[in-house]
């Protein structure tokens, strides 16, 4: 007889794993107990030798399928006289603990409210060990009802024996309920209680074109019948959301298809227990709204991921099913704050608490790789590893879709989507979220990594509420660079970074964006850029594309043509020309991301823009790739920098308009020169640092036919080529690049 301690770290509560241990204790013949505690999960266990060497090997190598398994400690223990294994109450202690992120509803919860005969038909708060909320109704840990919204709703006898029996799916189901003792729904019009069925009554609302605000997991969404197009301009009038797509919810997968085409690795990724929203190529006749997708040539789509959401679209195919919030603001999750906002026509709501606001995950396969455009549900607060950091460092993020990441030791603990920090609303989220983030993992920050910009809302709190410790202000595209190389463990001295986005803030003070770093993790130089151009008017330049064209006409061809263009903004372009000329107000970028917004508004696709991106996303989605051809940029090597000049790019383009070209063709051979400029500056390169290694980031690279062509180009080169794919290649993903910088600075 031998008797052992099993300790096991990792995403170990709220996923069934006590009654897992228990049933493969019993198979196997053990003795002992197995409990959760504030570290993960402790087990004890004794019996005979190769029974606890294949109970071992059965955590290690089959563990319930939401788990995931850190580290085990194995430490032999002194025999007991035991007879019995059993599940003893929760411990407290230090929180190394890791919790679930929220699951979509399993296949067998799905079963339990589609039958008549099951106590649960057709109620929205179904779920099991495998499926349901977690972290949005978490206050603390370890993972137990009493901490957790649940507390409130005493289980009825017959929930309450699920949850005791460990041969029931439902055992320790924190979230476990039934119509008799759990959280109702509740149907509002106007402000009063509709008390007929609400399933019937948000079906009756929907046909007539109304919006619905939906309580969901994380927050409220915004419904509504996604191919009633006057029901879409209604909601994106009531939301301020007058351009940017939308996403769609659809009852199957079925109609998925019908809908969209879909791959085998999309198919995969939007049935998995995440079920992210996932950027999907539309067929032709697509019957969605136009209004829904905005001149986008994919659909954001989802499947229902709640009980609720599986009842509501039994009626449905497809719904508009977008985050309820005003354009800028966080996500409304609160009861009060719905009552009081006027954004929809009805409010389907319940009696549970959502701890903590989070948005729908989305993402979008390229290469047959899963790429994150914004990590949230599903995916947070799962974390990333960085080997071999020993601090607690608390990374700050950016201004633009803010994240913040909490670096425990090893563990990166990246927030959800928090947004853009220019929003009072916003940065109170971002700090309270903060809050939690280091209380609930026990984590007080040793340091502080941020952006260099001073004037961002994430830099300014950096300095003034974490005096006494370590401030390590991170360059922009570096810790772009830094995200992808820790993402895929990638230690190389001589990596290559093309980092292309809007803005960052450079260390010459400039504004950076189409940069060619050297370096690693820990640090990186510059060696190349974009040939620098003024942003007419500043900051206006980048809701205002039409400047940008300005100034890169000016350049390229001259002030006579420059001054030709947008006749509507005359007076503009001659107040904006006499402030450039005084070196007023017009600052220097190296942007890709501007690049891109001059284009569009050169070509006359997009002259202003309603939200970020958006002129970019459009020059995209026109690409006619029936045609042929690319422009052409000129590398130069000036006191050993690179510098990729586009001037020979916007006269090509100026050519190709006066020949009638077609918008379409023009993107083309604009993306297709982007493309060959990665494959020219890598090459000039290797021929100096030697470097066979790049790595891609920034906004640019969420373009897929840029990330696809650029990659494939760089490999036919000769080159390995990472990317961001466990991080948004956007801004979001800056906080978990800074972090990871810090680190190995900090060693």
């Amino acid at each position: 007889m031998n008797r052992y301690s099993v300790e096991v770290n990792g995403i170990v509560q709220g996923v069934g794993f006590r009654p897992f241990t228990f049933r493969t204790a019993k198979a196997f013949n053990l003795c002992g107990f197995v409990q959760n505690t504030s570290e993960g999960v402790l087990i004890e266990i004794q019996g005979e030798r190769n029974n606890c060497n294949t109970f071992v090997s059965t955590l290690k190598n089959n563990p319930p399928p939401l788990a995931y398994i850190e580290d085990i400690k194995i430490t032999k223990r002194p025999l007991k006289n035991e007879s019995d294994f059993v599940i003893l109450a929760s411990s407290k202690g230090t929180r190394n603990t890791l919790i679930s992120p929220d699951i979509g509803i399993c296949d067998d919860c799905a079963a339990d409210i589609k039958d008549k005969a099951n106590r649960r038909y057709k109620y929205a708060f179904t779920n099991c060990t495998n499926c349901g909320p977690r972290f949005t109704i978490v206050y603390d840990i370890p993972y137990d009802r009493k901490n957790t919204t649940m507390k409130e709703f005493k289980l009825c006898d017959k929930c309450s024996r699920e949850f005791e029996d460990p041969k029931d799916r439902r055992f320790h189901a924190q979230p476990n309920a039934c119509p008799k003792c759990g959280p109702q729904l509740i149907f509002y019009y106007k402000g009063k209680i509709l008390h007929q069925d609400p399933y019937e009554l948000f079906k009756q609302f929907i046909a007539q074109g109304k919006i619905v605000a939906t309580k969901g997991i994380g927050g409220y969404h915004l419904a509504c019948d996604a191919k009633n197009e006057q029901a879409v301009a209604r909601l994106r009038n009531k939301k301020s959301r007058y351009n940017k797509p939308l996403a769609v919810m659809m009852n199957s997968l079925n109609v998925v298809k019908k809908y969209c085409l879909i791959s085998s690795e999309e198919q995969k990724l939007l049935t998995s227990p995440v079920k992210p929203i996932l950027l999907l190529k539309k067929k032709k006749n697509c019957p969605i709204s136009e209004s829904t997708t905005m001149m986008n040539k994919r659909l954001g789509v989802m499947l229902p991921y709640t009980p609720l959401h599986c009842i509501l679209m039994e009626d449905q195919e497809a719904l508009v099913m977008t985050s309820c919030n005003s354009s800028g603001l966080p996500m409304i999750y609160k009861d009060d704050d719905i009552m009081q906002s006027q954004i929809s026509d009805a409010v389907l709501t319940h009696n549970r608490r959502i701890c903590r606001r989070i948005d729908d995950s989305v993402c979008i396969v390229v290469k047959g790789k899963v790429h994150l455009i914004r990590r949230a549900r599903g995916y947070v607060p799962e974390p990333l590893k960085i080997e071999g950091n020993n601090y607690n460092i608390l990374a700050m993020g950016a201004q633009q879709k803010n994240t913040f990441c909490l670096l425990k030791k090893e563990n990166a603990f990246i927030s959800g989507h928090m947004g853009d920090l220019d929003e009072l609303e916003t940065e109170k989220y971002y700090k309270n979220e903060i809050e939690t983030f280091t209380r609930i993992f026990d984590a007080k920050p040793e340091a502080v990594a941020c952006d260099l910009h001073p004037d961002y809302v994430s830099t300014r709190l950096a300095d003034l509420n974490y005096k006494g410790i370590p401030i390590l202000k991170i360059q922009h595209h570096h810790a772009h660079f830094a995200s992808v190389l820790a993402e895929h463990g990638i230690a190389d001295d001589d990596v290559l970074g093309l980092i292309f986005d809007g803005t960052g803030y450079g260390e010459d003070g400039c504004i950076w964006g189409g940069e060619a770093l050297i370096g690693s993790i820990k640090k990186s130089v510059r060696i190349g850029h974009l040939l620098n151009f003024p942003l007419l008017g500043g900051e206006a330049a980048v809701k205002e594309p039409w400047r940008t064209a300005l100034a890169l006409a000016d350049i390229s061809i001259g002030r006579e043509y420059a001054s030709s263009l947008f006749p509507e903004y005359s007076k503009n372009s001659k107040t904006l020309f006499q402030a450039l000329d005084s070196n007023i107000n017009s600052p220097l970028t190296s942007s890709m991301g501007r690049l891109f917004d001059g284009v569009a508004a050169l070509i006359d696709l997009r002259r202003t823009a309603s939200y970020d991106g958006q002129p970019a996303i459009e020059l995209q989605q026109i690409i006619d790739e029936n045609s042929n051809g690319s422009y052409h940029f000129d590398v130069t090597n000036k006191d050993n920098m690179f510098i990729f000049d586009w001037r020979q790019v916007i006269r090509e383009i100026v050519s190709d308009l006066k020949s009638n070209v077609p918008p379409g063709a023009i993107s083309l051979k604009f993306h297709n020169a982007i493309v060959d400029l990665t494959a020219n500056i890598a090459v000039l390169i290797r021929e100096k640092n030697k470097t066979k290694v790049v790595a891609l980031s920034g906004g640019v690279f969420q373009n897929d036919y840029l990330l696809e062509k650029c990659s494939k180009v760089l490999e036919n080169n000769g080159f390995t080529v990472y990317s961001n794919e466990k991080v948004p290649a956007n801004d979001g993903g800056i906080s978990f690049g800074q972090s990871a910088a810090a680190a190995y600075r900090m060693r």
